[in-house]
């Protein structure tokens, strides 16, 4: 076979891929398309594939409730703090019953006086959604204000935390708080909130890895990863690092795949949602599970790198 003949091989090769690519891009749009249409409720989402660039999105725009997700932009305050050495991981925090706070978390359950770091407090605020760590974590950055201004600051324009949880706000509130409660965000700025981790825009690749093992060790397993990783994560390092948030008519979750043809975000939130329960067979949990296994089918074939560092 002569050096011509390989060349236009390879070349015939690189265009049939390159034709499958573009294939594949109008028939994820459509499927995550009629995923969104057939559910009892209102779905908005934002895919990229860090990689490629490659992108699918669903009225990613629209300004959307965040629930407990908009916990992962106070871990990125609290690790730009740590960076600037304004706050210490190390740093002790003293739990008190005044601090205790109902909803997701066990620290409402555990003693007076129990002592904690602020990484601890960032763990639990990440890993089980803590309500009364988040709290503490915003005491120790000095209220909701460090974090806006940081976001404002990245250049986020429709990310905003309004205030602790169930505990009234000290400070006025912007008219728009009612409407979104905790948080508010779009799908778009919160999948660039997690690129943001995993692009280490920090630029500090151990704090980025800190992050992002928090992240990993979400225990909340039945959205994006439910039929994307079936592996133990408690004895493997899962390829999923997200971050949920969850309320009566809403089911939202932001997370970074660690597929093997790169790294992909996918932020789904949904709201006014008919199925209301608190099970792992929400409607809304599985269609941001059928999301994702959607997302990952076309962009990444070969699966995901559950277990790798």
């Amino acid at each position: 076979m002569s050096r011509d003949d390989i060349h236009g091989g390879v070349t015939r090769l690189l265009v049939l891929a390159l034709a499958g690519c573009a294939a594949t891009a109008p028939a994820l749009q459509d499927r995550v398309g009629a995923l969104a249409r057939a559910h009892r409720g209102h779905v908005a989402l934002y895919a990229h594939h860090l990689t490629t660039g490659a992108t699918v999105e669903v009225d990613a725009d629209r300004e959307v409730k965040t629930a407990s997700a908009i916990k992962l932009a106070i871990l990125v305050e609290a690790f730009h703090e740590v960076k600037a050495g304004a706050l210490d991981l190390a740093a002790p925090i003293t739990l008190r019953d005044a601090d205790k706070v109902a909803g997701s978390g066990l620290l409402q359950f555990l003693h007076d006086g129990l002592a904690l770091s602020v990484a601890d407090a960032l763990t639990l605020m990440i890993a089980t959604s803590d309500n009364t760590a988040t709290n503490l974590v915003i005491d120790k950055l000095g209220g909701v204000a460090p974090v806006n201004a940081r976001l404002a600051a990245l250049g986020y324009k429709h990310t905003y935390l309004y205030k602790k949880i169930y505990v009234k706000a000290i400070e006025p509130l912007p008219e728009d708080q009612p409407r979104f409660g905790l948080g508010k965000t779009t799908p778009r700025e919160l999948a660039r909130l997690m690129e943001s981790i995993a692009r280490c825009e920090l630029a500090d690749a151990a704090l980025c890895a800190r992050m992002l093992d928090m992240l990993r060790n979400q225990q909340a397993r039945y959205m994006t990863a439910r039929y994307i990783e079936t592996a133990d994560t408690t004895e493997t390092p899962s390829a999923v690092a997200a971050k949920l948030g969850e309320l009566d008519a809403a089911r939202i979750e932001v997370a970074l795949v660690i597929a093997r043809s790169g790294p992909i975000v996918i932020a789904t939130v949904t709201w006014d949602n008919a199925d209301q329960r608190y099970s792992p067979e929400n409607e809304a949990a599985i269609l941001i599970a059928r999301v994702a296994e959607a997302v990952v089918r076309a962009w990444s074939p070969a699966g995901i790198r559950t277990g790798e560092r």
